[in-house]
């Protein structure tokens, strides 16, 4: 039993990837595309991945530390399950192996794996009441590690503490909730886990808006960032031939535009560049 898969496992379950990995081997999407990724929006990503036939990862619904503050990172997955005592025996046992010594605080293995640029996605069942995976101390690590945030598919504690956050974090969550974590146990870190109706591979890219969630594939995340600044680019030209009344609404806001207009606005863009 292992709490995280070998680096050869990591790459088997990514096969779809074939850039810089992380030592463990968990996908590494370039800090350039995170970057553009940060002026996506969750329709431009979700039209991408809904034409690659990935139709399941958007989840909605969410309360935000920082509302305002788009979310973007790479996927450290993470699941809890209901505690049976058997089954911690054998993830404290394995924790230990693999160089984890506080058996009662397994959300914290989690967060002493975490990198810069890393998001936090934890799947408690959509615990509250006990299922407060992070407070304000345990927040305040996530957001020294990450610089980014978390994604917890059930509770957080503490929550005045954790709004008091800087340096452009943000964390996603079901609800708050006093109590501490218990009965639970930690049935993997960077696995397959399910956030809302979403299924969240390690490495996938986090885009987090106020619309919601969706988890973008590592090789589909450069795809998504070039559509999305196609698209913005083709807004200011659309806006700017409204406004000189050369084109009608019903032209422009089309899904393919006809010929014409297509020619038109490549030579806007070649002229603009």
């Amino acid at each position: 039993m292992r709490i995280q898969p070998t680096p050869d496992a990591l790459v088997e379950l990514t096969a779809s990837w074939d850039g810089e990995r992380f030592p463990d081997g968990r996908p590494r999407v370039p800090d350039d595309v995170l970057e553009q990724l940060r002026l996506a929006t969750t329709e431009e990503a979700w039209g991408v991945l809904r034409r690659e036939g990935y139709d399941r990862q958007f989840s909605g619904e969410w309360r935000e530390t920082h509302p305002g503050t788009i979310l973007v990172g790479r996927a450290v997955t993470s699941q809890f399950l209901p505690h049976r005592p058997d089954y911690n025996a054998a993830t404290v046992a394995a924790g230990a192996r693999e160089g984890h010594r506080e058996p009662d605080k397994q959300n914290s293995w989690i967060i002493a794996t975490l990198q810069p640029g890393d998001v936090m996605v934890t799947d408690i069942f959509g615990k509250v009441r006990d299922g407060t995976v992070v407070g304000d101390n345990l927040s305040t690590a996530v957001a020294a590690r990450t610089g980014v945030g978390a994604v917890i598919h059930g509770g957080v504690r503490d929550l005045q503490g954790i709004e008091q956050l800087g340096g452009g974090v943000n964390f996603f969550f079901r609800d708050a909730h006093p109590t501490a974590i218990r009965d639970v146990t930690l049935a993997g870190i960077n696995i397959p886990v399910k956030i809302g109706e979403a299924t969240v591979l390690p490495g996938d890219v986090v885009l987090g808006t106020p619309s919601g969630l969706i988890f973008i594939p590592p090789h589909l995340a450069a795809r998504v960032a070039e559509r999305s600044a196609d698209i913005r680019v083709r807004d200011v030209f659309g806006k700017l031939r409204l406004s000189e009344q050369i084109y009608t609404s019903a032209e422009i806001d089309v899904g393919t535009w006809a010929s014409h207009i297509e020619e038109d606005f490549q030579r806007w863009r070649k002229e603009n560049a």
